[in-house]
């Protein structure tokens, strides 16, 4: 899915989850993900009734987690980048957990470093103490 194309812009949230729900199989596909123990009809109606804004069932908060979540994995950004828009922040960029690895053991090889340098220091001041 990730070179599918995708729409930039929604009309609301409802309309970015939506593209996110059919881009992720359709209601009865995520619906049987985001709650496993419901048969798949119910499943889907659930997710229809939470993408309706005028159904009182909406989706708990980490149930949109779960969606952006799974979006995010599968490469459907278009309603987190939705949500970045409507409150003023620029497009998320994904991290891949790989570049994440490697930047933090570049951080922690430089850290390291650091702390070299510093025990250097540290020693130059206590030989000239004595």
């Amino acid at each position: 899915m990730a070179n599918a194309q995708h729409e930039l812009f929604h009309e609301d949230l409802s309309d970015a989850l939506k593209h996110l729900v059919a881009a992720l199989g359709g209601p009865k596909i995520v619906g049987v993900e985001l709650w496993p123990t419901l048969a798949p009809d119910t499943a889907g109606r659930k997710i229809n009734h939470c993408l309706n804004d005028e159904h009182a069932q909406q989706f708990h908060p980490q149930d949109i987690m779960w969606l952006l979540t799974e979006g995010r994995r599968r490469g459907v950004h278009s309603a987190m980048a939705y949500i970045t828009r409507e409150v003023g922040y620029a497009d998320p960029q994904p991290v891949e957990p790989e570049d994440e690895q490697a930047k933090l053991q570049r951080e922690f090889c430089e850290a390291a470093k650091n702390l070299d340098q510093i025990m250097v220091r540290i020693e130059r001041i206590q030989g000239r103490q004595k």
